[in-house]
């Protein structure tokens, strides 16, 4: 065979493997894209409960009431407000994601009286000594990140599409990487590990085990996040969950998450 016959062969095995990487990154943007754009409502109201476990302890029950509103231009609003025991009640958090991928979040804990804004320095702190860093309370837009399809394997009964998803800013993430295992016929994750910097073994966990379909959307009814080194777990159950009820915009303010008088004619 000939030098040019091999430079020739050499070049159209490189440009195919450009090509099927090209390709297989396009799938992986897409079902992340598909993840992120699952219908749910224009706006959704939750009541439920935040459940803290340690060995060694009894378990912590947090009684809760979250808000979500869909915004024009592709900004979504959340706000959490704790309702039960006392030690936390009236404490709220108020995330805005903005339709550039930037989250800005604002906590509310009654005994100061006063709203402080969460800088970005703080989004791997833990949200009220939970599981839950404020970062994973953010809707983390899919262009933000580089994505790979690992293979398909079974989690929690599904045969899932496993995704890879790595910050293209490493600064933009306390992560270094999520690795989510995703139900193909839903686009609900099933399972994400979470990797923090510099590990090679995922350092959280979070686990769905339960989803119900009201008002035609799924609605994630049992999930858990689990620190894979201390075993501390935090719980997450939907006792009831309403959609599309008109929610106004005035109810995701710094005002509205100082004053709970504001939004409590909208809980379930």
């Amino acid at each position: 065979m000939s030098r040019a016959v091999l430079i020739s062969l050499a070049r159209f095995l490189v440009l195919a493997l450009v090509c099927v990487g090209g390709a297989r990154a396009d799938e992986a943007s897409a079902l992340a894209q598909r993840v992120y754009d699952r219908p749910n409502g224009r706006d959704l109201t939750t009541l439920g409960r935040m459940v803290l476990s340690e060995k060694g302890r009894a378990p912590r029950i947090r009684e809760m009431v979250t808000y979500r509103l869909d915004k024009s231009g592709g900004e979504t609003a959340n706000l959490i407000r704790f309702v039960d025991p006392q030690d936390i009640a009236g404490t709220g958090l108020l995330s805005i994601d903005k339709a550039d991928g930037g989250t800005d979040q604002w906590l509310y804990l009654p005994a100061l009286d006063r709203v402080r804004r969460i800088s970005s320095e703080r989004k791997g702190g833990r949200f009220v000594g939970s599981d839950l860093y404020f970062e994973d309370l953010q809707e983390r837009k899919p262009s933000r990140d580089r994505h790979r399809v690992l293979g398909r394997q079974s989690e929690n009964g599904i045969l899932c599409d496993v995704l890879e998803s790595v910050p293209r800013d490493a600064d933009d993430s306390v992560y270094s990487k999520r690795i989510s295992w995703i139900d193909p016929a839903t686009a609900i994750p099933q399972r994400i590990d979470y990797f923090e910097k510099g590990a090679e073994q995922p350092a959280k966990r979070w686990l769905l085990r339960g989803k119900q379909r009201n008002q035609g959307y799924w609605t994630l009814t049992d999930s858990r996040m689990i620190d894979l080194e201390s075993g501390h777990q935090t719980r997450m159950v939907v006792d009831a969950a309403l959609y599309d009820q008109k929610l106004p915009a005035k109810l995701f303010t710094s005002q509205a998450l100082s004053d709970e008088s504001l939004e409590s004619e909208y809980r379930p």
